[in-house]
Order: C-alpha cells, then structure tokens, then sequence
C-alpha cells in the first residue's frame, strides 16, 4: 500500500537480507525495499527512494555501517552481530532509534518495527508537541520501560481496552457497538492505545482491497 512505511535493508549478505526482507513485509503496515548490499549502494537507493527507515549492518564490503550512519538523514535501526559495547554505545551516540543483535528471530523485529511504527504516529503531522507526547514516544521506542507520564486510564478508555478480548480482533464499529460509544469515538480511544504499546493494529483486505484497521490487545 502506498502508505506503508518503506524499509530498506543493508546487508552484505544477499540470503540474510532478503530473509529480513520477508520479516518486514510480514508486518502490516510496512513494505521491503530490494535490500542494498554495500554501502555505496544503500546511499543510492536513500537519494532515489527516501526510504522511511533503514535496517543497517556494522559489517558492509565498502565501509562501517557505524560510519554510514554517520551520513544518513534516515530513521536508522541496527540489525548486526557486532555485539561488543562499544559499537552498542557508538550506534546510538550516531542516532540509531534501536540495536537488535543476529541472530534474532522475526518475533524480535516485529516488536521493533510496531514500536517503531507507533513512535512515527505519535510524532505525525505535528508541527509542535508537548512533553507528554515526547514521552510517550520515547516509551513506544521501548515499551519496556514504565511511561514517563504515568497517566491514568479514563473509564471509557478502560472499557474500550476490555472491549477487546484475548485471541481476537475488532473493528473500530465492533468496539463501539459493543462499549456503547460513536465509532470516531472508540477509533480516538483505539489510536491513543496503540500509541502507548496497549493495542496492536492489523490490517484486514476486504472483497474491495482496501485495508480495514482491526485491532487486538497486546499479548503478555
């Protein structure tokens, strides 16, 4: 779909690269790039594509992926072997959003591509935000650390998550009907629990093809 987030993937490895290739076309919302093997090639396709985000290895034929990074003006997530702390500390002085260390399973890099996916709503078509914002986009980053915000659910936003039973999907309608709420409603309710970590969105294609959201809670 034209609005999916377009990944490029730079390994030097052609079998690794398209594997993740089929790991990140897995994931509703995002599309793969044909992965870029060197740097000199992966800086080519950045000028000519804008990818929105880059999956970078530190070991590339032409150059350090540490150093590449240095150069691009891209969303950048490390997937690479090199596990030592320095290049750890390096990869997020330079401005990488995350650092998944190979071999790692698809599991893995969807969790970082749905974290990465709510940090871009969160900061989408704003042109200021405010601290609680930043937070809570930082904490889609690693929903692993507690919210900088710590706010408390309202009563309709507790029953839209209760709404959502596990091992099932709704639509936007579905938690409406069900919570007793307008549908634009429970969607506003629905988006702001997806941007805190709380909600995974999928897509459905209908007789039509256009996507349908659904949405399902977050397993434990």
């Amino acid at each position: 779909m034209t609005n999916d987030l377009q990944v490029l993937i730079v390994d030097d490895d052609f079998h690794v690269g398209r594997l993740h290739a089929s790991y990140v076309e897995a994931v509703p919302g995002f599309a793969a790039l044909p992965p870029a093997g060197t740097a000199e090639q992966a800086l080519r396709v950045v000028h000519a594509r804008e990818p929105d985000l880059i999956l970078l290895d530190v070991y590339l034929p032409d150059a350090l992926g540490l150093d590449l990074l240095r150069t691009l003006d891209v969303d950048v997530i490390m997937l690479t072997a090199a596990a030592d702390a320095a290049s750890v500390r390096k990869a997020l002085r330079r401005g990488a959003l995350g650092y998944l260390i190979k071999p790692f399973t698809a599991d893995q890099l969807t969790r970082k591509l749905r974290a990465y996916a709510r940090y871009r709503r969160l900061l989408a078509n704003q042109s200021a935000v405010d601290q609680d914002t930043v937070e809570r986009a930082l904490h889609a980053l690693h929903p692993g650390e507690a919210p900088g915000s710590g706010r408390a659910r309202s009563a309709t936003e507790t029953s839209v998550l209760e709404a959502l039973e596990p091992g099932t999907q709704k639509s936007a309608a579905d938690v409406a009907r069900q919570v007793g709420i307008s549908r634009a409603t429970a969607q506003r309710y629905l988006s702001a629990l997806a941007d805190d970590g709380a909600v995974e969105i999928h897509l459905r294609y209908g007789s039509t093809g256009r996507p349908e959201h659904r949405y399902g809670p977050v397993g434990p």
